[in-house]
């Protein structure tokens, strides 16, 4: 089985999700989305894969979320998401994706779901 987690390493949930998929055998592909951003094609997967809009993905009480007004409803869906490319911080963490579904690490067991029995 094939996962992968965007990771930030100073980040407690992205520690303790990692760790806990390490109590689970298993070894994930580790990406330190801040050092390598996903693309916008990636962050599109991923927002399906949640079953998520790009604002529920998105870090609201980050300051550059309050410096580009990016509440305002009338931005798009890819203007979102172009700014979560350009400014990573933005990206909720952390993300494991396994078995073609994706969940957010918060709590670190909500991850578990993803994962086979």
């Amino acid at each position: 089985m094939h996962v992968t987690i965007y990771h930030n390493p100073k980040c407690s949930k992205s520690r303790q999700t990692l760790e806990l998929l390490e109590e689970q055998g298993i070894t994930p592909d580790i990406v330190e989305y801040l050092k390598s951003p996903p693309t916008a094609e990636q962050l599109q997967e991923i927002l399906v894969q949640l079953g998520f809009a790009p604002r529920d993905l998105m870090r609201k009480k980050e300051d550059i979320y309050a410096e580009y007004e990016l509440d305002n409803p009338s931005l798009s869906d890819t203007e979102l998401i172009d700014f979560m490319v350009k400014h990573p911080i933005l990206i909720e963490r952390p993300i494991v994706l396994a078995n073609e579904k994706a969940a957010i690490g918060r709590p670190p067991e909500q991850v578990l779901e993803i994962l086979p029995e």
